[in-house]
């Protein structure tokens, strides 16, 4: 912390240069395997410029499951840190003086539950909670949209929001408790237009449930408001992106004026956080993702009126697997250059005047405004997610970026485009990516289970029943669970508590109505289907299941609307499964081919327990193919292991991928005849 201080570029004027606008504070978004390796990743990335901490939790964590439940295996500190009780909070922060740190929490369903531990945590450090600046994500609409992270139905998720909103703008009044999230409509698939119209849409539903809540005085409501914050993505339409940035401030700015009549123009203010474009990047030349990083920043830092408050960068090689600490500093360095070397933070705002930018603005606000109206006449934000409506809408957008990219309308330079080039030397060679060590959830489930042995059994049984008279009451579920954190209870009791009272939610997946693609190259692979579904004597049935807890399930709806279109049955029941449903699933449909999406980096231990449950289950015979983010050692050994086929990001070609899966079901047939 120290060291950060101390080198940290001053912003006063040197020379004749004008005084600089002091930059955004920069993160970078982290986590991995246990709290303590974590928190030395925190304090290296602080000791090397990094200005605010950005938390990323493990599935287990972010589902509000312990360690050792049956959907964790294989899932525990692979995409993020778990965080199971009070002693891992202390330990991801430790030596981090927590009354100093701006620490940004991607958590949702848990949110209140991440955010008491983090507040029982700052306790111990002897900090007061009003000291505390952050941010809690808590978007549990996008949720059902994006990543799946969500646990119960609507109405009480969004309860849990008003929650923690109505307790911190009291208690903990320097924090940002929701962070309307629009990142991850964009990573699933959404256009400008939707992201702009969604989140906000998500945004006016979450205000409406505080304001019905009561327990936030209409004098005080501007306050709400004021500390409300977003979390938006930037893709490489650079123009595009930063006009719909623009377009944000200004619709938010009307939307708090004349829905919620906040007269202070500063409470009004769109204060957003981003990281730039996941989605866009390839898994081919890997090192052209620099590039596209520094222009999809560009978007959100060069306009001052619309200037981002904070930006956390990914790596350039997250589409082939986790990035090592190097791969981090990477992007650290790029966004302290364009901050301390560039002059972006000597001026005005150098849009301002300019008619095609301002022609960009109106035309997506109208198109955007459009689109609230449509979701506002369906009964709102919730409405429309149980209707699949904006589910649906993200399928189809999806699908149409896809195709784009396939009949090669959509350029992306190695990938459809410039495909030859010369092998990167920063993507070969052992630890080329970070990878999790199976131990890691061997250690933690141990560690779990001795926190659990040494705490007071009373104390947890009591504060777990004062948790669930709180939410049967309707009371604010804050300061229960602050006493549950400072009691020692886990992150699955906590979820389990509540589950028992709100009970469990599985969301429409959009994939039925989706609308499909019209491309001549589908009709070969209809035939394919014809063809082979003749001597099968019925036709091709293919089940697409997601085993564990990965909700981003992008692909798997790609892959199930393409079978589809191609003629093929399918079977697909959405995010979440374990590996014996999928199993049963197989068995009592009768499937002949089962294809797994698991982008989470637990694919060696799920396929192997999909793998073993099909032979248990005497089918065995029916081929499964993989796909996700997956390293090439571990698809040569997925390949060992009995699967037919594994697709990484650089397979974009999804008719190619359909008639090479009607070979593998037919090569199957045929040995098995």
């Amino acid at each position: 912390m120290t060291a950060q201080k101390r080198d940290m570029p001053r912003d006063k004027p040197l020379g004749d240069r004008p005084p600089r606008d002091r930059p955004w504070l920069i993160r970078t978004y982290s986590g991995h395997s246990t709290a303590e390796k974590s928190n030395e990743l925190y304090r290296t990335n602080l000791a090397r410029g990094q200005t605010g901490l950005s938390v990323a939790f493990d599935l287990p964590t972010q589902t509000g499951y312990d360690s050792d439940h049956v959907l964790a295996k294989g899932e525990v500190g692979k995409v993020g840190v778990p965080i199971g009780h009070l002693g891992d909070m202390r330990t991801l922060f430790d030596g981090i003086p927590l009354d100093r740190m701006n620490t940004s929490m991607t958590i949702n369903a848990p949110a209140a539950w991440l955010l008491s531990l983090y507040i029982a945590a700052a306790e111990a450090q002897g900090v007061e909670r009003a000291k505390l600046q952050g941010t809690t994500q808590n978007d549990i609409i996008k949720e059902y949209l994006s990543r799946g992270t969500y646990i119960f139905p609507p109405e009480p998720s969004l309860r849990l929001t008003a929650d923690t909103i109505g307790f911190t703008y009291r208690e903990v009044p320097k924090w940002n408790p929701m962070n309307v999230c629009s990142y991850h409509l964009q990573e699933a698939g959404a256009t400008a237009v939707q992201e702009l119209a969604f989140s906000l849409a998500n945004a006016v539903a979450v205000l409406d449930a505080v304001r019905a809540r009561g327990q936030v005085p209409e004098a005080d409501f501007p306050q709400v408001v004021g500390r409300i914050s977003f979390f938006v993505n930037a893709g490489i339409r650079f123009v595009t992106e930063m006009c719909k940035m623009r377009a944000f401030a200004e619709l938010w700015d009307d939307i708090t004026r004349t829905r919620y009549g906040v007269a202070d123009a500063k409470q009004r203010l769109f204060r957003y956080g981003v990281q730039v474009n996941s989605l866009g990047l390839t898994e081919q030349q890997p090192e052209n993702n620099v590039y596209r990083i520094l222009l999809e920043m560009l978007a959100v830092v060069m306009s001052k009126n619309a200037r981002a408050r904070s930006v956390q960068l990914p790596a350039w090689n997250e589409a082939l697997g986790l990035p090592r600490p190097w791969d981090q500093q990477w992007s650290l360095r790029l966004q302290q250059i364009v901050a301390f070397e560039t002059d972006l933070l000597e001026y005005g705002d150098i849009f301002d005047g300019s008619t095609e930018i301002a022609r960009k603005v109106e035309e997506l606000k109208a198109e955007a405004t459009a689109e609230m109206a449509r979701i506002a006449d369906m009964g709102g934000a919730v409405a429309a997610i149980e209707a699949a409506y904006m589910k649906q809408r993200l399928v189809e957008s999806n699908l149409k970026r896809l195709s784009a990219i396939e009949a090669g309308e959509q350029t992306v330079i190695g990938v459809n485009a410039y495909t030859e080039a010369e092998p990167s030397p920063l993507s070969t060679g052992e630890g080329a990516i970070l990878t999790v060590d199976a131990s890691v959830e061997r250690d933690q489930i141990e560690r779990l289970k001795a926190w659990r042995a040494g705490r007071d059994g009373a104390a947890v049984e009591k504060a777990l029943a004062e948790l669930a008279s709180a939410a049967k009451d309707d009371r604010n579920i804050m300061p229960a669970s602050i006493v549950c954190a400072r009691s020692g209870v886990t992150t699955g009791e906590w979820t389990d508590a509540l589950r028992a009272v709100f009970g469990e939610y599985r969301a429409p997946t959009g994939v039925a109505r989706a609308a499909g693609v019209s491309d001549g190259r589908l009709d070969a692979a209809r035939r394919d289907v014809e063809t082979v579904s003749r001597r099968l004597g019925r036709r091709i049935k293919i089940l697409v299941g997601k085993p564990g807890l990965d909700g981003h399930s992008n692909g798997a709806e790609q892959i199930a609307v393409r079978a589809r279109d191609c003629g093929m049955e399918v079977v697909y029941e959405g995010i979440r499964l374990t590996p014996e449903r999928i199993v049963n699933a197989a068995l009592e449909e009768s499937v002949h081919v089962v294809g797994l999406s698991i982008l989470s980096g637990g694919h060696v231990s799920l396929v192997a327990e999909v793998l073993a449950g099909l032979r248990q289950a005497g089918i065995g015979d029916v081929p499964v193919v993989v796909g996700g983010i997956i390293p090439p050692a571990d698809a040569e050994a997925l390949i060992k292991t009995g699967v037919a086929r594994v697709y990484t990001p650089k397979d974009f070609d999804l008719t190619q991928i359909m008639r090479d899966i009607v070979a593998v079901v037919d090569r199957a047939w045929q040995e098995a005849a």
